[in-house]
């Protein structure tokens, strides 16, 4: 018995000798990795992607890093940018295709990476009450209501019947370089609608060459408003502002990027490289509360969504009626006025891999923009695999979130295997088309599209 109180004792004394290399250790790593500059300003833009900043400041995780944040609204998806490259802005909500096309110099040249991805998924297409009208006449129905995934192909004659009178069609997305303007044309173009071209080496930037349907730049704020006055006759955004349009009765949601293209990469979180050359502890620090944030707001099926709305409602974040947010925030997205569906993954900030900056999402934006014909010529499979290296930096997340992990701020098992991931998602087939994505062979993804530029294809 006198050994067994020996050996206890012992025991004890190893445990209590663990813990104390534990918390030096563990001192030791915050001290390593304290942030070089504390005090920083991050844009955004008003809608409810930017969720992970807004939680992430509401709920102290960026305090957690020893960091104090200012969260600064913007007017434009531009002045946002200009913003992060002249400095007034340490980072932002960016648009998943900004930092990609500003390092290979579409519109503005600059040195943006990415070293998280915000979400998957928020947007959705929405068209004018006439034009639904129109459209819903050839729409099948179950139970009284139009069965979906909805088509382009129920649009087609709408825009046939406006080209064939000389009356153009005209539609919103937010931004040249954003997901809302692939979106968009993907949608059309599987319904064999021609969204037109872009021809930056002779001059033109409009994406309106052969087009059937003509796209231009709208804030998404004013999307409903502009809307209402007919300048357009639909557009696709992220929320509220599909919602909005329900909400006011002004228009239908026809569609979901959810629908579209199934857990698709939306926003990013942006910086310059030589912030992060100048700053690699703060940058971590930032990562690490902006896995925090998401987490949160997947955490135990949405429970906390209701939460994370209010503060999205108001003025200085989102600052639509609470309703509005929460009526795809929490799950559920109304299409026509009284059609209100399930939908759990309209939003997703955390599972599924979403915070984690895969090359094979840059890839397949960097293979809209040859499409389309914002790259002019053709581009080889490593050009396509270097850009995607260079500007989606899973090297600085997978540090951030191996931090949390040793710290016990977050699991393992929630996380791609670190040891084996190569950044490049399995072929995914889940597109309205029915095309399948590979993005270690963007070259042949190009090809398959009825409508497009081809690889090696210049206009």
């Amino acid at each position: 018995m006198p050994q067994l109180s020996v050996f206890k004792k012992t025991l004890k004394l190893s445990a209590t000798i663990c813990s104390a290399i534990a918390i030096t250790f563990s001192s030791q790593s915050a001290f390593a990795l304290k942030p070089e500059k504390t005090t920083l300003k991050f844009g955004f833009i008003k809608l409810t992607d930017m969720a992970p900043l807004a939680i992430a400041k509401e709920l102290g995780f960026f305090e957690d890093e020893g960091i104090e944040v200012e969260l600064e609204a913007q007017a434009n998806w531009k002045v946002l940018l200009n913003g992060v490259i002249d400095g007034q802005l340490d980072g932002a909500h960016m648009l998943a295709g900004q930092p990609l096309a500003a390092t290979i110099g579409y519109g503005t040249k600059a040195d943006i990476i990415t070293p998280f991805s915000m979400d998957l998924n928020g947007n959705g297409i929405t068209v004018s009450n006439s034009v639904w009208a129109e459209m819903k006449k050839n729409i099948p129905q179950e139970n009284g209501k139009p069965v979906h995934p909805i088509k382009a192909d129920y649009l087609k004659p709408i825009v046939d019947k406006y080209n064939d009178s000389g009356k153009p069609f005209n539609m919103g997305m937010v931004f040249p370089v954003s997901t809302h303007n692939y979106e968009l044309r993907y949608w059309l173009a599987a319904g064999n609608i021609h969204p037109g071209y872009y021809a930056p080496h002779k001059g033109d930037t409009k994406g309106q060459i052969d087009a059937q349907a003509f796209l231009s730049v709208t804030p998404p704020p004013q999307m409903p408003a502009t809307l209402e006055a007919g300048t357009i006759y639909g557009y696709c955004v992220g929320e509220p502002w599909n919602q909005q349009a329900v909400f006011k009765g002004i228009g239908v949601p026809v569609i979901t990027d959810y629908e579209i293209w199934k857990n698709n990469p939306e926003k990013v979180f942006g910086i310059t490289k030589e912030f992060y050359k100048k700053y690699p502890n703060t940058t971590i620090a930032v990562v690490k509360a902006l896995i925090r944030a998401a987490m949160w707001l997947d955490a135990d099926n949405n429970a906390n969504r209701p939460e994370a709305v209010k503060y999205l409602s108001k003025p200085y974040y989102v600052g639509a009626d609470y309703d509005v947010i929460a009526n795809s925030m929490t799950g559920t997205f109304e299409y026509e006025k009284g059609d209100k569906r399930s939908v759990p993954d309209f939003n997703v900030f955390f599972r599924y891999n979403a915070t984690y900056p895969y090359y094979s999402d840059a890839v397949w934006y960097l293979t809209q923009m040859r499409r389309w014909g914002q790259i002019a010529e053709e581009k080889s499979d490593d050009w396509y695999k270097k850009i995607a290296t260079d500007v989606y930096r899973a090297d600085i997340y997978t540090k951030a979130a191996k931090l949390l992990i040793a710290e016990g701020e977050a699991d393992l098992k929630d996380f791609p295997n670190f040891d084996t991931e190569t950044g490049y998602k399995p072929p995914q087939s889940e597109f309205i088309d029915g095309i399948t994505f590979d993005g270690t062979k963007p070259t042949e993804y190009i090809n398959k599209f009825k409508i497009g530029l081809k690889a090696s294809q210049v206009l």
